[in-house]
């Protein structure tokens, strides 16, 4: 389970919670212009735009779960079990895998405009990254500065939607969760006006009473709308401290805390990481469950031009910063 979002002061903001009850010690990727990267039914893409985000690597290959390429161009995955459907190859078709479908987006396209035009042609095949590593089931949300968009790949074929809210969390498909924010339409930042009943006087005995109703349930449609409500009445400084900062307070809204959630044996899911990614500036910060200080890593200060992958492991022992 996850939660992606953007967030936008006077620069662009991308990132998401990463919820899994274990690791498959990702890193942070800056993957420069001239890594090849092998297209199972597309041949060889040499050259492309450069990238950072998380992902592991098999093989030289990064699996990215979300990244941003340097024209600010950004797309995450997220989980869709029991939704996403792929298919075989088709003829005239761009065939891409699940695996393949952040660094073809990304290495390719400036905006969303032209991931548009890309999407039109695309056909998510059913062709696994090796026996090891299965196909994930994913929708992704891709965003630029000033548009944002959801793709799921489903029975029907692929769709396409506008995302206005630019949140995106799993289950149910995109359609369903943006028709149940209907259910909390009356929900505010201000105090409602008492119109309970007439001649009744209802006091307002606390802030936050505007908020009443919001979902506080830890399950992907109700974490959609307590993101969407959360990051549309966001307000901040532009600084990028406070631009930054306030990305985490909302993505910490929606955070899963180990004990809440259990899987199985045992195992309960959390916020393994969270990340925000200054799309302008090409910087990607992220704190991890243990450690939740911000780390960040600025994808400009590596080689861009070159062909050998940056690989960053994750600090994930707590940092404390003593006073006395």
């Amino acid at each position: 389970m996850c939660t992606a979002a953007v967030y936008k002061t006077k620069d662009h903001y991308f990132g998401r919670n990463l919820d899994l009850e274990f690791t498959y010690r990702e890193e942070v990727v800056v993957t420069p212009r001239n890594h090849a990267f092998r297209l199972r039914c597309m041949g060889d893409m040499n050259t492309h735009y450069a990238m950072i985000g998380m992902a592991m690597v098999v093989d030289d290959y990064p699996l990215y779960y979300e990244a941003t390429n340097e024209k600010g161009l950004s797309v995450a995955g997220l989980n869709f079990v029991g939704n996403a459907v792929y298919f075989p190859p088709q003829e005239g078709k761009d065939n891409i895998t699940p695996f393949e479908f952040i660094p073809w987006i990304l290495g390719r396209c400036e905006n969303i405009a032209q991931a548009k035009e890309l999407l039109g042609r695309l056909n998510m095949t059913d062709i696994r990254f090796s026996e090891q590593y299965p196909l994930s089931t994913l929708h992704w949300m891709i965003a630029d500065r000033d548009d944002c968009i959801v793709v799921e790949s489903v029975a029907e074929g692929l769709k396409v939607y506008e995302n206005p809210v630019g949140v995106l969390t799993n289950n149910p498909p995109f359609p369903l969760q943006l028709f149940n924010l209907n259910n909390y339409r009356a929900l505010s930042h201000s105090t409602p006006q008492d119109t309970f009943a007439p001649g009744l006087s209802l006091e307002r005995y606390s802030n936050g009473m505007g908020g009443m109703g919001l979902p506080g349930d830890l399950s992907s449609m109700s974490r959609f709308v307590r993101a969407a409500f959360v990051k549309m009445n966001s307000f901040s400084g532009e600084s990028e401290s406070e631009s930054v900062s306030q990305f985490f307070h909302i993505l910490g809204s929606v955070a899963q805390r180990r004990g809440c959630v259990h899987i199985h044996d045992g195992k309960f899911e959390i916020t393994q990481y969270s990340c925000c990614c200054n799309t302008d500036k090409g910087i990607y910060y992220y704190t991890t469950y243990e450690n939740s200080q911000i780390s960040c890593i600025d994808m400009h200060k590596e080689d861009l031009d070159g062909s050998a992958l940056s690989r960053f492991a994750l600090v994930r022992g707590q940092q404390f910063f003593c006073q006395n």
